[in-house]
């Protein structure tokens, strides 16, 4: 009888490794993805002139009508949705790190990148947490005010003058502070290194995960100081963000090789 023949099974990647980094690594990180930037603020600015356009976009249709009381939770929820802005800085410094071409040309080169379908799904779950978010607090405002405004400053005066709209504020900002825990957990090694190397999206973000796990507090700390930066970058109808988001994305990309031991990732063979 002959024998019957089974295709290979796919071997799962060793569980890799992470390493414990502190307050200095965070202040070392930010100086270099600086540098990375100001070598390359003309072709970033032009290209990162995207993400104040969408944040504007959303601002202005959020402002209109009946989605007014959702303008917070998008102007802030577009935070969320940074690590997905972000894949194009991460492409351009792989290249730079591998002595390749790195100008604005290459900023979609992502695409061509072995691990870009896990790319995406991690891309899709951020999409999906984002929807969720503004979603749950459409809920939370329907639940405790109810009635929509008529204007913005009736908007204003709901929300700052009642002790529903503070109650609204105090409970938007504990679940929103969950959604960016969560965000952060998922993405701050997972699409770096998605970029980096082929690796399943699920390998990437429990690896994320564990890294944030293994370094608490000073992930935390990370996430106040991004936080900080998207608030200040997006107080100046966030044209601002046209600086933070590629000196952030360098950053984290520089945060990532310090975070992970990448002699255990896979070779790139991109």
């Amino acid at each position: 009888m002959a024998a019957v023949q089974h295709a290979p099974a796919t071997l799962a990647i060793p569980r890799i490794p992470v390493r414990r980094i502190a307050a200095s690594d965070l202040r070392a990180v930010l100086r270099e993805g600086y540098a990375d930037f100001l070598d390359k603020r003309g072709d970033l600015l032009f290209v990162s002139l995207i993400y104040p356009l969408v944040g504007l976009v959303a601002a202005a249709v959020s402002l209109g009508g009946a989605l007014l009381p959702l303008f917070f939770p998008i102007a802030a929820g577009i935070g969320l949705l940074g690590p997905i802005a972000a894949i194009g800085f991460y492409e351009l410094a792989r290249r730079r790190e591998a002595g390749l071409e790195s100008d604005w040309s290459h900023f979609l080169d992502v695409r061509k990148r072995p691990a870009f379908n896990s790319i995406m799904v991690v891309a899709t779950l951020l999409l999906t947490i984002f929807v969720l978010w503004v979603a749950i607090a459409g809920a939370l405002y329907a639940a405790l005010i109810g009635r929509a405004p008529t204007s913005i400053g009736d908007f204003l005066t709901l929300i700052f003058a009642t002790p529903q709209g503070w109650a609204l504020i105090v409970a938007g900002n504990l679940v929103g502070l969950a959604f960016a825990a969560l965000v952060l957990s998922i993405s701050v090694v997972s699409l770096p290194m998605l970029v980096d190397r082929d690796v399943g999206a699920a390998d990437a973000i429990a690896t994320s995960m564990r890294a944030v796990d293994a370094n608490k507090w000073t992930m935390a700390r990370w996430g106040a100081i991004v936080a900080a930066l998207l608030v200040a970058g997006s107080i100046p109808l966030f044209v601002g963000l046209a600086v933070v988001l590629p000196w952030l994305g360098y950053s984290t990309w520089h945060l990532y090789t310090r975070l992970i031991d990448r002699s255990a990732l896979p070779a790139d063979a991109g």
